[in-house]
């Protein structure tokens, strides 16, 4: 069998193709893999003493703005210490009793806490929890403003919730009240609610 020289110079023309192909594919896959990339220069000196700047002037910020951390937290602090102070929910309600029965017995004459029922727990805003109690106590009209003005001027955060009268006693003129007081306790104490959300 011969060759023409045709095919000959097809055949050629193959293997020069084939060498300078690999040539080729060996310089540019070598090279992707070894040699690091040059970047182009994307920013400016300009720019870059702008970034300075910028960068400078809020650096600058930072003492004031520790000043007013400090300050809203030495302030925030303050106003918890009106909190009620408790492990548990059940604790900061014996808490929030023994603060009822406290005024009760400073008033003069002194009343008497009949009857006390503790709610449940829950929250009050995103950060502070709410317990609440209820006490029942028979006094004139008089004294149960004084316990009421007493309780108000307390230094822990506790608001009454409901008031209910009852005539106990027409003669003397005393009534019998159900107070229902809350408190404001940290908001660790309150139980998360899981599942349906009531309604």
């Amino acid at each position: 069998m011969s060759i023409s020289d045709r095919e000959r110079r097809m055949l050629s023309m193959a293997g020069v193709s084939i060498i300078l192909s690999g040539i080729f594919w060996l310089a540019t896959s070598g090279s992707n893999s070894a040699a690091p990339k040059v970047v182009s220069q994307v920013d400016s000196v300009d720019h870059a003493e702008k970034m300075l700047t910028n960068l400078r002037r809020q650096a600058a910020t930072i003492p004031g703005k520790e000043v007013v951390l400090k300050q809203v937290s030495t302030e925030l602090a303050d106003r918890e210490k009106g909190l009620i102070k408790g492990d548990t929910a059940p604790q900061a309600q014996a808490q929030l009793v023994q603060i009822l029965r406290e005024v009760a017995r400073n008033q003069s004459p002194p009343l008497e806490i009949k009857q006390v029922e503790l709610g449940p727990a829950q929250a009050f805003g995103d950060s502070y929890g709410e317990v609440s109690v209820s006490v029942t106590v028979d006094g004139r009209i008089d004294q149960l403003v004084n316990y009421l003005a007493y309780l108000s001027a307390q230094p822990e955060i506790i608001a009454t919730d409901q008031i209910r009268f009852n005539n106990a006693n027409p003669k003397l003129k005393t009534n019998q009240v159900r107070l229902t007081i809350s408190g404001l306790v940290a908001r660790k104490l309150v139980p998360v609610r899981k599942g349906v959300a009531s309604f």
